[in-house]
């Protein structure tokens, strides 16, 4: 087992690791314990009481953050000629088709969200291997497969993030920067949560949310109590 540093040993005895915080007191605990010299990103991760093999039990969608995630958010949309002034106006920093098809095909993939318009997911479809497993496959699900492609751009632009729990199912998120303030941070972080206790599927049994760790880069997680975000 690594030893922690000296930094590390500080921010474990801070708080009680078998204690459950309100997730106010968890942002003030983050704060305090986050000793990285960059703007750390503000992590989520909730574990569910879900099977994610089963169709059913799939937990997914996206939510627009109240603040924002304090990152710039490269948007690509891949679309015919008639859409991308609309796209371009709303904010797009890539606009186009087949060149940017073809792109991707050669591994370029520096972009944070990838929104398309149904008619054009036949060429898309074929990048899957490659923008599935980062997360950027477009989804009509969660808004990315769209004719209005001004609106979803705005949504990505505005702070808006999608979610899915994995195979483990937990749902990991970034939910803001640690710069922000702590009120912002509780606002977000409780949008998020309670976007995902909505989304809880009928065929869940037992428990839905089994744990919720709020931490930031390279800090420890603090346990944060449900029942402080849903009361």
């Amino acid at each position: 087992m690594a030893k922690l540093t000296k930094k590390q040993k500080e921010a474990v005895a801070k708080f009680d690791k078998n204690k459950l915080y309100s997730l106010s007191e968890a942002v003030e605990l983050v704060k305090d314990i986050s000793y990285t010299n960059f703007d750390a990103s503000v992590d989520l991760d909730i574990r569910l009481g879900v099977d994610p093999r089963k169709a059913n039990q799939m937990v997914r969608g996206s939510v627009t953050l109240p603040h924002g995630t304090g990152k710039d958010i490269k948007v690509l949309v891949l679309c015919t000629p008639d859409k991308e002034e609309e796209a371009k106006a709303a904010g797009a920093d890539y606009v186009g088709l087949d060149d940017f098809v073809d792109k991707i095909k050669k591994g370029w993939t520096d972009i944070d969200v990838v929104i398309t318009t149904p008619n054009v997911m036949p060429k898309v479809g074929a990048l899957g291997r490659i923008l599935g497993p980062r997360g950027l496959m477009p989804n009509p699900k969660t808004g990315t497969v769209t004719m209005e492609v001004g609106k979803a751009v705005e949504a990505a632009k505005a702070g808006k993030i999608d979610f899915k729990v994995d195979k483990y199912g937990i749902i990991h998120s970034a939910v803001a920067k640690l710069s922000f303030d702590k009120q912002k941070i509780v606002d977000n972080a409780a949008e998020l949560i309670n976007t995902i206790v909505r989304l809880k599927p009928s065929s869940a049994k037992g428990t839905y949310v089994k744990s919720i760790y709020l931490s930031s880069t390279m800090s420890p997680g603090i346990q944060v109590d449900l029942k402080s975000i849903t009361a």
